[in-house]
């Protein structure tokens, strides 16, 4: 599987040392390297944000009079057959 690298730039930041310290006990609490947990975090973070797709389908569901509604008894009835 042929995958592009990641390019990583570094960077720094200043934290307080409480919130530091916070962060060091959680990356060796989840055996995770400090980098990579504060990546993880802020890349849940920004990756939270819906994309303009979704928003219009969003938009489109919230004002649409012609949206189907579901049988929950037939889509049971779906689900059990899979």
């Amino acid at each position: 599987m042929n995958t592009p690298a990641t390019i990583r730039k570094q960077t720094s930041f200043r934290l307080s040392e409480d919130l530091l310290a916070r962060l060091q006990q959680e990356a060796k609490r989840h055996n995770r390297s400090l980098n990579n947990l504060v990546e993880s975090v802020l890349m849940a973070f920004v990756a939270d944000k819906p994309n303009k797709t979704t928003l219009a389908a969003m938009r489109e569901a919230e004002t649409s009079d012609n949206l189907e509604t579901l049988d929950l008894n037939n889509f049971r009835s779906f689900v059990d057959s899979l």
